[in-house]
């Protein structure tokens, strides 16, 4: 047996030899080839071309397994063996060069030998980049402009995503979040999710994971490009969502932004009480006070008996939130005198008036009517305002075109905390970071997005792939929907904001 091995061994190793592709020394011990090193067709590479943020699909199988890209086309093929779409693709149009996308390895076909060289270690990073905690701790701190190899510049995470067909909606929510600290250090560092379990058969998953590349390309200093198409991740929202969410059809962004922020906070292992990196950036508290109305059809001395009931007592409830939604005062009907409609505007201060403690809302729910007053008892770093401009009925949604006034930095919330929590919470001072904005009729218009770029004080206006720096005086008199802000921690962050 021993000497059968031995000469089967030798047979392997003068095969080896031979083909000059690699030489056995001792036991499993592999020399690499010889051409490793010195590959002739590294000057076929045509980086213009490559292009990863698409599926990663062979573009003739349609599978997910082996996948490799050709470098000089940019297609992805399958395989590398002898009959694989890859292989055939490199013999019919002498394409040598090849990237396997999950190992990370370059190889020559139909040669079949893997190429080493250190000048291929850009390509490397566009499809995978990594970051340093140095490297994230100073993203907010400077403004450097990079070049990408197509000659365009750009501020890394000031970058355009794709509109495939109608995912603006989507686009707009992506880039506020891509732009909020805590969340964007998290998802850049893939160690910090890269050990959380989830259980067999859970797809949820995959939405962190594409969430975490994208964050990673819109920040990558190195790109090719100065825009990013969010295909992969817009394909695990469709799949997640159950096809709530589509990219062929214009969403809304409120609704889209609480699935995703409820959708994360669950996929990270986050419950009702367990917190996760989307509670500790979004999540504050507030006090509900709730008060059963009688039906307005009935008698007066029925009301007035049902009232002292204790069904219909004021209830008091503690709840949290992740977002607050304000509500506009309803759009005048009629025209003025010059026969044009006015656009009407209210302040912000007016629309928070809803969380003083004092200001009573009445719910109309199927059977019975609610009173409900709110005062909060928790400020989050980061607050998120949704401004409800969209009403729908039975038959079409209206939109609500009042412009909502607001300053750009330093709106003081301490009046709408209770008593209690004025006296615990010490930054109660707010300054705006992003702002969406949405344009058009209610069931098709599109929306943009205004972004504060930490590093340089500036403000960005973007809208799919269009990226423009815009005065921040400009950002008051857009239609709002939804706006981030962040809590001011110390005296000094005052200095670092345009502000309006």
């Amino acid at each position: 047996m021993v000497s059968l091995k031995r000469e089967r061994e030798a047979e392997v190793d003068d095969d080896d030899n031979e083909d000059g592709v690699a030489t056995k020394i001792g036991r499993g011990r592999v020399v690499e080839d010889r051409r490793s090193r010195h590959c002739p067709y590294l000057d076929t590479i045509n980086r213009s071309v490559l292009d990863f943020d698409f599926e990663k699909l062979c573009s003739i199988s349609l599978s997910h397994i082996n996948v490799y890209a050709c470098l000089i086309c940019g297609k992805y093929f399958q395989g590398r063996g002898l009959k694989s779409h890859a292989y055939t693709h490199s013999v019919q149009f002498t394409h040598h060069v090849f990237l396997n996308l999950h190992t990370l390895k370059f190889y020559c076909l139909p040669d079949n030998y893997e190429i080493i060289d250190s000048s291929l270690e850009d390509i490397t990073y566009v499809l995978k980049p990594t970051f340093t905690k140095q490297h994230i701790t100073g993203l907010d701190k400077q403004g450097k402009l990079y070049r990408a190899y197509d000659g365009t510049t750009y501020l890394p995470g000031i970058v355009g995503l794709n509109n495939i067909k109608a995912n603006d909606y989507a686009n707009v929510v992506l880039q506020a979040f891509s732009n909020v600290p805590p969340l964007r250090n998290y998802f850049l560092e893939e160690e910090n999710y890269k050990g959380i379990r989830r259980p067999p058969g859970d797809i949820m998953f995959l939405l962190v994971q594409r969430f975490g590349e994208l964050m990673r390309k819109l920040w990558n200093p190195r790109n090719f490009k100065a825009h990013v198409s969010p295909h992969e991740m817009l394909q695990a929202v469709v799949l997640c969502s159950k096809k709530n969410f589509q990219i062929t059809k214009q969403g809304d962004a409120v609704d889209f932004m609480t699935w995703f922020l409820n959708a994360l906070h669950g996929a990270l292992g986050g419950t009702k009480k367990k917190p996760s990196i989307i509670t500790k950036a979004f999540q504050g508290s507030m006090r509900i006070f709730s008060k059963k109305l009688p039906h307005p059809d009935l008698p007066p001395e029925e009301k007035e008996a049902l009232l002292l009931t204790e069904e219909y007592q004021e209830q008091l409830s503690e709840s949290t939130f992740l977002f607050l939604t304000l509500d506009l005062p309803t759009a005048p009907l009629y025209k003025d005198e010059k026969e044009q409609l006015i656009i009407p505007q209210v302040p912000l201060f007016n629309i928070l008036g809803k969380f003083n403690g004092s200001t009573e809302k009445e719910y109309k729910t199927y059977k019975e009517n609610f009173l409900k007053r709110f005062q909060l008892t928790k400020l989050p770093p980061y607050l998120i305002f949704c401004i409800k401009r969209f009403t729908k009925n039975n038959f079409f949604v209206e939109k609500n075109p009042t412009i909502v006034n607001f300053p750009i930095t330093n709106v003081d919330l301490r009046e709408y905390l209770t008593e209690e929590a004025q006296v615990t919470e010490k930054n109660t001072t707010y300054d705006l970071v992003a702002n969406v904005v949405h344009d058009g009729k209610p069931t098709e218009g599109a929306y943009r997005i205004h972004v504060l770029h930490h590093g340089t004080g500036k403000w960005y206006e973007m809208q799919d792939l269009q990226v423009t720096d815009i005065l921040p005086q400009m950002i008051t008199l857009s239609e709002a929907y939804i706006q981030i802000w962040k809590r001011q921690e110390s005296d000094n962050d005052t200095n670092n904001h345009t502000g309006a």
